[in-house]
């Protein structure tokens, strides 16, 4: 049997909760639940679902789909216990399973979250946050202190409201440092991730445009990411890991009610000298040996000197954090290196103008003996933003070294008015339809050819993959 992670009893108090049981049901001491779930679909047995409701679904319609796939409880909002059409208690009744009542699901799973990492009083708490490489920092980070320690981490980028919440149930006694990545899409969303975490180092790998579409300014992504220092209580060892270049560096540091640390190249005195290898990524000299960081570009540099930063923070030898960063090996869409009938850089799980700079200037700095071509696809969330950095990327691209550009996405019609209207003799083709930009792209590419694909998510470029490189099925 499962061991439990918590009993009811204990979370009922944790978030302040009213416990209903089925029909002749008695809910034990230390009966509790031994994962959590917010989809249906990925209940396991005992588990605990929680019921959240958003703007497409609500998940209270779901709750029997969870008893049934052997959830041992639902956490439900305490109004939609009232509401005839779903039930609630009948369906309890229906499969002998416990309702667990709380005013607002979300605020409750995140508070019961609060509650379990606090039974792990040795877990030593990283928070990771910033505009973008939160989650390459966290995995290079994992890889060097794993080489001493037990680690554990958000998978893939579950770094949302919800994210972390049930990022942090996978933590268990054994695990002594834990790494714990913080996104947002809304405002205040990092000062309620900081809460569940608690964490005693917190680092923010830098600030830049990306959401800036919600929250407006550079100042406000600043103001609110620098909440991930909110937690510090000035007591033990809380310390906050800000990067040394950063526009922004002066205003992260300013109040914050622990130590402060500057991360970056000249602060880090252990690095002795770095070797651009191209696309085989970076010699990084540690403590007077070299170590072969394998992710390409200065944005993957800066990711592993931030990691680095936190694994010295965690006294973690020099040889672990070499075997480290040579270990490390690039996430799907981050900077990929892709071998076939052409050679592309899948850089296309997230963009901003930023981010797509950096990607143009990499690329451009390539020594290639074929052609190069770029894919550009839509920088989204930009807000009233999106159309002066669309038309900034523009005009990079009329000094580029690319032999034809193909812009991608709604977005990118700013970019492509500034192409046609400066008449470089760049090939390029703007299209918001995927098949017409599938087809251009396979009657333009040739064998050796070096391609980008960069643009947001959304944008899917990735489903380019297998016809640049020949008919292999990589995406």
């Amino acid at each position: 049997m499962t061991e439990s992670l918590m009993s009811f009893s204990n979370l009922s108090q944790a978030v302040g909760a009213s416990l209903f049981a089925g029909e002749g049901k008695q809910v034990t001491r230390g009966e509790g639940f031994s994962s959590v779930a917010i989809d249906s679909r990925a209940v396991r047995p005992g588990a605990l679902f929680v019921a959240l409701r958003g703007s497409a679904l609500d998940g209270h319609n779901f709750v029997e789909a969870a008893f049934e796939a052997g959830a041992s409880a639902a956490m439900v909002a305490a109004s939609a216990m009232q509401n005839p059409d779903l039930a609630l208690a009948k369906l309890a009744k229906k499969w002998d399973r416990v309702l667990i009542a709380v005013e607002e699901t979300l605020k409750a799973l995140q508070n019961a979250a609060g509650a379990y990492l606090k039974q792990f009083s040795n877990l030593v708490r990283i928070g990771i946050t910033g505009s973008s490489g939160k989650t390459t920092t966290k995995e290079i980070a994992a890889a060097i202190i794993g080489q001493e320690k037990s680690v554990v981490m958000n998978k893939g980028n579950l770094n949302s409201e919800t994210g972390l919440p049930l990022s942090v149930f996978d933590v268990r006694a054994h695990h002594q440092i834990g790494i714990f990545e913080a996104g947002m899409n809304r405002p205040g969303e990092i000062a309620e991730l900081a809460a569940v975490l608690d964490p005693s180092l917190a680092l923010i790998t830098n600030i830049g445009s990306a959401h800036i579409g919600i929250l407006g300014s550079r100042k406000a992504i600043a103001e609110e990411k620098k909440k991930i220092f909110s937690r510090f209580t000035g007591v033990g060892e809380n310390t906050a890991l800000i990067p040394e270049s950063d526009d922004y560096r002066d205003f992260l540091a300013e109040g914050v009610n622990g130590r402060v640390v500057f991360y970056g190249p000249s602060s880090l005195n252990s690095l002795g000298g770095i070797r651009d290898m191209g696309l085989h990524g970076t010699e990084i000299i540690w403590e007077g040996e070299g170590a072969r960081f394998s992710l390409p570009g200065k944005f993957n540099l800066a990711n592993a000197l931030a990691a680095a930063a936190l694994a010295l923070e965690m006294r973690v030898s020099g040889a672990s954090i070499r075997r480290g960063l040579e270990s490390v090996k690039p996430l799907f869409g981050r900077g990929e290196i892709l071998y076939g009938r052409t050679t592309v850089i899948r850089d296309c799980y997230n963009a901003n103008p930023e981010s797509a700079e950096e990607a143009l200037e990499f690329c451009d700095s390539l020594e290639w003996p074929g052609r190069k071509i770029y894919i550009m696809g839509s920088m989204l969330e930009l807000g009233d933003s999106s159309e002066k950095a669309h038309a900034d990327i523009g005009r990079r691209l009329l000094s580029c070294k690319a032999g034809a550009v193909f812009l991608f996405g709604e977005e990118t019609q700013a970019a492509a008015e500034i192409l046609k209207k400066e008449g470089r003799d760049l090939l390029f083709l703007y299209t918001k339809d995927r098949d017409e930009l599938s087809a251009a792209v396979d009657g333009c590419v040739k064998s050796g050819d070096l391609v980008l694909l960069k643009g947001s998510r959304g944008c899917e470029l990735e489903t380019l993959t297998g016809m640049l490189l020949g008919g292999k099925d990589v995406s």
